[in-house]
């Protein structure tokens, strides 16, 4: 994930002509009302959340294995250094047959370099009602080892498949997953034909492949705990939201607000895993911090999709920089929320 523009409103009044200055003020009336009414944090659970992952201790020390391989063994994965962006790419693909899934690479090129989505999948009947999508991007920055930008969230995805894949012929679902890692995401291919999940949405609406929701995640390990550790986009500052950074955010579109609704109530299961859900209008043009990750290029092509997130830069202070390491993440919290997508996925019987 990567920011380029955060919302600010004082400087917005400051650089319009003065003529245009009553439409930046009635812009903030409107987003004030449309953010009081939709983004809430919900804090109730329910009374009696199913089991799952009994064993969170080991689920835990495999999160800390994936990122310790990633950021520690294999380190930048940035396009700037070919040889682990394949070698990140060569993990994801070799845990994925491990467990058992099917699994390919699609390849496709960038200047002169050749890399890969890597898509793995699960289906749990013949003609499953539902197809959903869990991606995330596998590069990083460059000069640094991306531990919650983006390991976090290949580690989450990885596990997720494999709880996923422990169920498999035991428990009647009607739904496909499929996995996806994307290639590119950050700097210099950002925004541009080449990031991963461009190619890879452009490919589905071209055969019109069937997705019922994508779920993006983006940078999903860094709690903090000390009051106003956690900030937010404009205005939302002003609305009374947590000050500590300890739950999990949902971001959707207009488009998205079923799927999302519907992820949004499995995730309040979980007890250990609070949640927020804000949708924004626009396809989120109107506050362009929420663009910035794989689930844009999903919405433009007219998909249902959510980025589940930690907020990055509104609470790690070590976003893009060297010091977005392994050790600063909190691998209980990325444990409750492997849980909290199972128990999205177990909803679909």
């Amino acid at each position: 994930m990567k920011i380029r523009y955060i919302p600010d409103f004082n400087g917005m009044v400051n650089i319009v002509k003065p003529g245009y200055r009553i439409w930046a003020v009635a812009l903030f009336v409107i987003m004030t009302v449309f953010f009081l009414t939709v983004f809430k944090i919900h804090p109730v659970y329910s009374e009696n959340p199913e089991e799952l992952m009994k064993d969170i201790q080991m689920t835990t020390e495999r999160l800390q294995a994936h990122l310790r391989e990633l950021t520690v063994t294999i380190g930048d994965r940035s396009v700037h250094v070919p040889k682990n962006l394949k070698r990140a790419a060569e993990y994801i693909e070799a845990f994925y047959q491990k467990i058992g899934l099917r699994v390919h690479r699609e390849t496709y090129q960038f200047h002169n370099l050749t890399v890969a989505n890597v898509v793995a999948e699960i289906s749990f009947s013949d003609n499953p009602g539902k197809r959903f999508i869990l991606g995330a991007h596998y590069d990083s920055v460059a000069g640094t080892v991306g531990a919650d930008d983006n390991a976090s969230a290949i580690a989450v995805q990885l596990e997720t498949a494999r709880q996923l894949k422990a169920i498999e012929g035991r428990e009647q679902l009607d739904l496909t997953v499929r996995f996806v890692s994307f290639a590119l995401e950050e700097p210099p291919v950002y925004g541009t034909q080449h990031m991963g999940s461009r190619v890879y949405a452009l490919k589905a609406w071209q055969t019109k492949e069937q997705i019922d929701g994508m779920i993006c995640l983006e940078m999903v390990g860094y709690t903090c705990h000390e009051p106003g550790c956690q900030r937010y986009p404009f205005p939302l500052m002003f609305f009374g939201y947590p000050k500590e950074g300890n739950f999990i955010g949902i971001v959707g579109n207009f488009k998205s607000r079923p799927f999302m609704r519907s992820l949004f109530e499995a995730f309040k299961q979980n007890r250990n895993l609070p949640v927020i859900k804000q949708t924004v209008p626009l396809g989120g043009y109107i506050l362009p911090s929420v663009r910035l990750s794989d689930h844009a290029p999903f919405w433009d092509r007219g998909y249902s999709a959510v980025m589940v997130t930690d907020t990055a830069f509104y609470r790690n202070p070590n976003y893009h920089l060297r010091s977005d390491t392994m050790e600063k993440l909190d691998y209980s919290f990325m444990s409750e929320l492997v849980k909290s997508l199972l128990l999205f996925f177990r909803s679909h019987r």
